[in-house]
């Protein structure tokens, strides 16, 4: 053989040695090929937090506690346990929930942001109230990792000439 030929010969080996490696890449445990999910896996994210808080919003307006719970990462199990059916928990008796709607989705440091909007009535009282979820991956699985309070006067407005937040109240100290 010449070089030319002997050249083209050890890239043909080479290629036919890397193809079942290379095959592998990719693959779920034991080689396996994973099923893709058809989505991108930001876009999986987005629909896998809200299906996650909906469940939550859904598990509300039914008053239905252990679903809600079920939800949760694992880590919030114990605080929810002693919080949710409290005085001011999120299931207490006395709180009934009309209507709770998801208003946006996004990334965020710690996860997947889910902004809701959630109307509490008690009595013939009613407020609503915005909530943030951040729902984070536990292994194959996702689960609300955190929930708190969310101002929506505190959000920035996309229009600059929108309303300016109050000038600051001037100094108790005196400049002398």
């Amino acid at each position: 053989m010449d070089r030319s030929h002997r050249g083209r010969f050890a890239a043909l080996a080479l290629a036919f040695a890397l193809t079942p490696a290379l095959a592998a890449c990719g693959s779920g445990p034991d080689g396996a090929a994973t099923a893709p999910s058809g989505r991108a896996p930001a876009e999986e994210a987005a629909a896998k937090s809200r299906e996650r808080v909906q469940a939550y919003l859904d598990a509300l307006t039914a008053r239905d506690a252990d679903a809600g719970r079920s939800q949760l990462c694992a880590p919030m199990h114990a605080a929810f346990d002693a919080a949710a059916t409290g005085p001011n928990g999120d299931f207490a008796d006395h709180f009934t929930v009309p209507d709770a709607t998801i208003t946006d989705v996004r990334s965020g440091p710690n996860g997947q942001e889910v902004s809701a909007s959630v109307t509490v009535a008690a009595g013939s009282r009613k407020a609503t109230r915005s909530l943030l979820f951040t729902v984070t991956r536990n292994g194959a699985d996702w689960c609300i990792s955190g929930e708190v309070p969310r101002d929506p006067a505190a959000e920035p407005t996309a229009d600059p000439s929108g309303p300016q937040p109050p000038a600051a109240p001037p100094s108790p100290v005196s400049s002398q």
